[in-house]
């Protein structure tokens, strides 16, 4: 490949920045994309700054000139894909982007509801070398989508039944594509599906944060449409709304409970345990 660097878009959300940390510690060439880059500038002073803005294209071609490859995400926001993440693979073609690394969703490439399925098909079709990271739920879903319910109100509320979860850690991901873009070839073409190392209840997580915390965590599952009620409360857009709800109905049907070897085969190494992520955040629900 060439010298360029890599484009991590998202680089201040939890995905985006676990991958600028773990290629920055390969000693990769990166270019950190986001509405605000002064404080990527603040943040990640060994990377190089860019404003990439999805509603906006203009800002597509200055932030991939001169780019090897890009890691690509979807934005909870973000519901319609065809003039953002797909016009932004366009571009990504037209410069000669030498590989892409998309960060999907587990199921993604058979699940048509999710709008990531739509992002797979057109990269897939766009021409460009591409893998496809395909993780199961975050753990910082803990620390992000239900921490006010966890620190608030001593719960986690959401409709997952008796759904089981292999929670996986952002840091394992972003270090599975540091991994993709140091020797790209073997991943060209390759989806590879990222989880935790075991598959734990909502009950068994509310236990493990309540032994943590040194409080009572309940699990209260939720209904479909108490979901959606909860996070229009919360103040969530309903296009959000609906990709969220659509994800946790799954966890019911056993979507995430598939323990998958794939990040210990990549890294060398056990993924993360929810139970090391937990003890790691605990100021989080604090």
């Amino acid at each position: 490949m060439s010298t360029g660097p890599v484009l991590v878009t998202g680089a201040l959300g939890n995905v985006g920045a676990a991958t600028v940390i773990a290629l920055l510690a390969a000693g990769d060439a990166v270019r950190a994309a986001d509405l605000a880059p002064e404080r990527i500038a603040e943040r990640f002073p060994q990377a190089e700054p860019v404003r990439l803005d999805f509603l906006d294209d203009t800002t597509f071609r200055p932030a991939l000139t001169g780019c090897r490859a890009l890691f690509l995400l979807r934005p909870p926001p973000i519901a319609k894909v065809k003039p953002t993440l797909d016009r932004l693979v366009d571009v990504a073609a037209d410069l000669g982007v030498e590989h892409v690394v998309f960060s999907s969703v587990q199921g993604a490439d058979t699940n048509r509801v999710v709008p990531h399925h739509r992002v797979e098909q057109h990269l897939k079709a766009s021409g460009l070398p591409w893998t496809m990271l395909r993780p199961g739920f975050f753990a910082q879903n803990l620390t992000d989508a239900y921490r006010a319910d966890i620190r608030d109100d001593g719960r986690l509320y959401v409709p997952a039944g008796e759904g089981r979860v292999a929670f996986i850690d952002v840091t394992d991901l972003g270090e599975v594509a540091a991994r993709v873009f140091a020797d790209p070839a073997p991943h060209r073409g390759q989806g590879y599906t990222l989880t935790g190392p075991e598959a734990l209840t909502f009950d068994q997580v509310a236990a493990l944060l309540s032994t943590a915390l040194g409080r009572p965590v309940r699990y209260e599952p939720a209904s479909a449409l108490g979901y959606v009620r909860h996070l229009r409360r919360r103040g969530l857009p309903l296009p959000q709304v609906a990709v969220q709800t659509v994800l946790h109905l799954g966890l019911r049907r056993g979507d995430s409970e598939t323990v998958d070897p794939t990040v210990e085969r990549l890294l060398g190494r056990p993924a993360t345990p929810l139970s090391a992520f937990v003890d790691d955040h605990l100021d989080a629900w604090r």
